[in-house]
């Protein structure tokens, strides 16, 4: 059974940083391309950052320069650096696969910029 467990959460000042991680079991880890998606109440989930099975990344504009997405196939990891925090920013923070996201997603990280 497929598990993602997303961690890393919490309330940051704007221009603060972050880093969340997500650990994943029950797959062949290192053949999947990975993505962190976001949503908050009331609007559908985006995707924030992707990482193909062999490092490469993509994100949309809006992220770029700003978020860095990464991996460790040894540990079933995927990480996200997020820098330079927007209140827009704000919402739950989840990982699963990409393109085609595992139908069980995990608890999700809240990401919470404020002042």
């Amino acid at each position: 059974q497929v598990q993602l467990v997303e961690s890393g959460g919490g309330l940051v000042q704007p221009g603060g940083s972050l880093r969340l991680s997500c650990a994943a079991s029950g797959t062949i880890f290192s053949i999947r391309h990975m993505g962190w998606y976001r949503q908050t109440p009331g609007k559908q989930r985006e995707l924030v950052a992707i990482i193909f099975s062999g490092g490469t990344t993509n994100y949309p504009d809006s992220m770029k320069g700003r978020f860095t997405i990464s991996r460790d196939n040894a540990k079933n990891t995927v990480y996200l650096q997020m820098n330079s925090l927007k209140p827009e920013d704000t919402a739950v923070y989840y990982c699963n696969f990409y393109p085609q996201p595992f139908s069980s997603w995990g608890q999700g990280t809240q990401v919470t910029v404020s002042s």
